[in-house]
């Protein structure tokens, strides 16, 4: 009698165990990507996702929110050889949580890169009056480079925003 209830505890434990690795709950404005013995095989939407228990893992949970990553002010020089500071703010979306988690290793620092070397060359073209002038038009130009290059990765760039444009204090 005792080997029957050890065995109906353990069977039990066991059923419980299975249902919990069975049932995976993706927050809203999330989407979890599965894996199936390290290769991918389907994203999880919000809500209550079923999948096969030991085999199969969910591996990343991607935020499908708005992020806003504000850089630190870096120095960028104008055509007229002066040296400005410029603060920026990028505001973009995940669209494809499969992209962004296998097309580019850190979609965050990648984007902050990319508009760090965007930035360089659409203001390196443009005189000290013209960056200081023409802020609406560097957004639209950096937003749009941004925009197409960070699409492949599942990104879609809404705004950036130039915070600041300090010029050099000898001028």
């Amino acid at each position: 009698m005792d080997v029957v209830l050890i065995l109906l505890a353990l069977l039990l434990i066991f059923v419980i165990v299975l249902l919990a690795k069975t049932v995976r709950i993706v927050p809203q404005a999330r989407a979890g990507i599965v894996e199936r013995f390290g290769k991918y095989r389907i994203s999880l939407s919000a809500g209550l996702n079923v999948v096969v228990p030991f085999i199969d893992k969910v591996r990343y949970t991607i935020d499908l929110r708005e992020q806003v990553v504000s850089f630190p002010p870096q120095p960028v020089i104008t055509q007229d050889n002066l040296v400005v500071s410029i603060d920026t703010v990028i505001y973009f979306q995940v669209t494809d949580p499969v992209a962004a988690t296998y097309e580019i290793a850190n979609y965050i620092q990648a984007v902050e890169q990319l508009t760090m070397t965007t930035l360089r060359n659409i203001v390196g073209g443009m005189d000290l009056e013209g960056t200081l002038t023409s802020r609406d038009e560097i957004n639209n130009r950096l937003r749009g480079v941004l925009d197409e290059a960070t699409g492949k990765w599942g990104l879609r760039v809404s705004r950036v925003e130039l915070k600041a444009i300090d010029p050099p204090l000898s001028i």
